[in-house]
């Protein structure tokens, strides 16, 4: 296992190198100047200021030398300055990643526990009334617009009813506490900060909700998909013959050797949560990874588009890597050499 790990990690080097140059290239090849996307119409009329602004960013270089500068940067861990605050992009991603990481992590765990229960059930009474009606909410989970979703939340909860709070990760005025690992219902879990963990817990349920919904939709139709076909194997009707308790059969049997496929599509959705939130952070006012790409495109930062992607590269790849582990773990019979 210890082998085929190192080896999964070798094998992702040319695969960050990769996503580093197709990012490289789009990011200079759209038809937007950079100098007056950061400078401004008025400053980008005089010439020695833009010429000054491109020799201090490197633009005036040929693209090839700009990319093996930036990969001299990255091999010794410098991500590069973002051109729009001037601060270090491993900086800011350090302070942007731990909200993203608690908003997709606290969803998919929503999203794991919903959508399996539903799953099981919808596949363990197939065709029943309660199959269908488990099966259209899967389905609607799948087709909700995520940003129409968000902003009915949003309006309900907490313009309608006042049940919820205000977009952010806490209410303005309450510290956060001494930083552990920058997620904020974490660290104060952590310290035991009673008041600050119930309201960051608080402003996570909506945000964690809207990016569960399609989650819910996946993983139930996957686990229902794969509890159908195990109920028809052999062993399972074995089991049933030998007299063992219906639930005994579910939960050890079938829904064990379901998990799987299962664990594929968690992994895929947890890997797309991180890189996918844009829409659910902006709404919100999440200060997450997806806010950050986003004001980092539409000004054409390109070092911080750039580390965003290699952020979300790592994860691809750990994510896939935890995958492969797990099913050595779940199925003994699966071997790695």
């Amino acid at each position: 296992m210890l082998r085929y790990i190192v080896r999964r990690l070798a094998l992702s080097v040319p695969t960050l190198l990769g996503i580093t140059f197709v990012t490289f290239l789009i990011s200079h090849a759209l038809p937007a100047d950079m100098a007056i996307a950061n400078l401004g119409d008025h400053a980008a009329q005089d010439p020695q200021l833009v010429a000054a602004f491109r020799e201090k960013w490197g633009l005036d270089r040929p693209l090839p030398i700009q990319y093996l500068v930036y990969l001299g940067h990255l091999v010794r861990g410098d991500l590069g300055t973002s051109i729009t605050t001037e601060q270090p992009v491993g900086v800011e991603l350090a302070l942007s990643l731990p909200a993203t990481v608690e908003l997709a992590t606290a969803s998919m765990i929503l999203a794991i526990i919903v959508g399996g229960l539903l799953g099981v059930v919808a596949g363990v009474r197939s065709d029943s009334p309660i199959d269908v009606v488990i099966r259209t909410v899967m389905a609607a989970g799948v087709a909700l617009p995520t940003f129409w979703f968000a902003i009915l939340l949003l309006f309900v909860f907490y313009f309608g009813l006042g049940w919820a709070p205000p977009p952010g990760q806490l209410d303005p005025g309450l510290a956060p506490g001494r930083p552990i690992t920058g997620m904020y219902a974490v660290d104060s879990l952590l310290e035991r900060n009673w008041p600050v963990f119930w309201n960051a817990l608080a402003h996570l349920v909506l945000p964690a909700i809207v990016l569960a919904t399609i989650g819910v939709g996946f993983i139930g139709r996957i686990t229902r998909a794969t509890v159908l076909d195990v109920l028809r194997t052999d062993y399972v009707r074995t089991a049933r013959a030998k007299g063992l308790a219906e639930r005994r059969v579910v939960w050890r049997h079938v829904v064990r050797n379901a998990l799987i496929p299962v664990i594929t599509v968690i992994g895929l959705l947890y890997a797309q949560l991180m890189a996918g939130t844009v829409l659910t952070e902006s709404i919100f006012s999440w200060p997450g990874l997806g806010r950050y790409a986003y004001s980092s495109a539409g000004n054409l930062d390109f070092p911080a588009v750039m580390g965003v992607a290699l952020v979300v590269g790592i994860f691809y790849v750990a994510i896939n890597l935890a995958v492969d582990v797990l099913y050595a773990y779940i199925n003994p019979r699966i071997r790695y050499d």
